[in-house]
């Protein structure tokens, strides 16, 4: 287009993609004068005017206010100042729409009683402190009378819900489902219960002691090398796999009070070896308790704090009783 020449309302528009009211309008509104007028009166505009009607279509149609767009075109404010503004508006809305579609797909996904909806909704719409104190009330009741040192309840207590500032549908969902399983007295009981039973006796006890929780964290990462080692194929008579062994033998002798390294070596690994079928057993014979409690609470957890298929890492049983057992000779 000519930078000189000056065009009437109907180009204009064809030019804009805007209705010859809609033009009038912004000109009537003191958003886009028109440059000049024809003898009889009519409007006239010049590629300038034209560039800045197509700016406000296209602000308009994302959404941007007449007064906000008026201050722009005024020099009260830059594009980008708006452009930043107004993202802030439409993230906010984009949350609000999920946290809906949220509460939507649960109401579809299942039976749902009229007095529930508000109960959703109200449980997305919860801060980040109403968060906490439910989660709070939760291990307050949980934790109370179980027979363990308050150490281990503070951990479990530890893991908890984050919902990100910008979370998937799928964590609202997980919250939602979450949020009203804590305030359920029935599942508070069997939480409860299940880990009472689990750990309110003498061996779960001397499981959740400090000492032994800090030795199980110290020894997780020697088992997390450990693995990498099997995996990458390090020999279990190797240097690197003597290293690893020594320091999961010092560190289970410490947590066990046993100073006999050389007695404990072999006792070490042939426990190591009867705690992996141990393991797959217990995991059997308490899966069905375990998923419907505390492993129901962490499943949520984890999803919500988009951890979820992050079991931890394996224990390399074998690997590592064989390197035990190699650091001995």
């Amino acid at each position: 287009m000519d930078d000189d020449k000056l065009y009437p309302i109907g180009d204009v528009a064809r030019r804009t993609g805007l209705s010859v009211s809609a033009v009038r309008f912004y000109s009537d509104a003191g958003i886009i004068a028109p440059t000049g007028h024809t003898g009889a009166g009519y409007r006239l505009y010049d590629v300038h005017a034209i560039a800045r009607l197509e700016l406000v279509r296209t602000l308009r149609e994302l959404d941007a206010s007449l007064d906000d767009i008026r201050r722009l075109v005024a020099g009260e404010t830059t594009l980008r100042d708006l452009a930043t503004a107004h993202l802030a508006l439409v993230e906010r809305q984009a949350r609000g729409l999920r946290a809906r579609r949220a509460v939507l797909r649960t109401i579809v996904r299942q039976h749902t009683e009229a007095e529930q909806v508000s109960l959703m909704h109200k449980l997305v719409s919860m801060s980040d402190d109403d968060r906490d104190r439910l989660v709070d009330e939760f291990w307050n009741e949980v934790g109370d009378g179980l027979d363990v040192h308050p150490a281990f309840v503070e951990r479990l207590r530890a893991m908890r819900p984050r919902l990100p500032d910008e979370p998937t549908t799928g964590q609202l969902e997980a919250w939602i489902e979450l949020a009203d399983l804590m305030r359920d007295d029935g599942f508070r009981r069997s939480v409860r219960d299940h880990l009472r039973d689990t750990y309110s006796n003498d061996q779960g006890r001397l499981m959740t002691s400090p000492r032994m929780l800090d030795s199980i964290d110290e020894r997780a990462a020697i088992m997390e090398e450990a693995q990498a080692a099997r995996l990458a194929g390090v020999p279990v008579d190797s240097p690197r796999a003597r290293d690893i062994a020594g320091r999961f033998l010092a560190s289970t002798a410490e947590a066990v009070g046993q100073h006999d390294l050389a007695e404990l070596r072999p006792r070490l690994a042939a426990n190591l070896l009867v705690a992996k079928e141990l393991h797959h057993t217990a995991l059997a014979e308490d899966e069905d308790r375990f998923t419907g409690t505390h492993g129901r609470y962490l499943s949520l957890v984890a999803t919500i704090n988009g951890t979820a298929g992050d079991d931890g890492v394996p224990v390399p049983y074998e690997w590592l009783a064989a390197a035990l057992e190699a650091s001995g000779g």
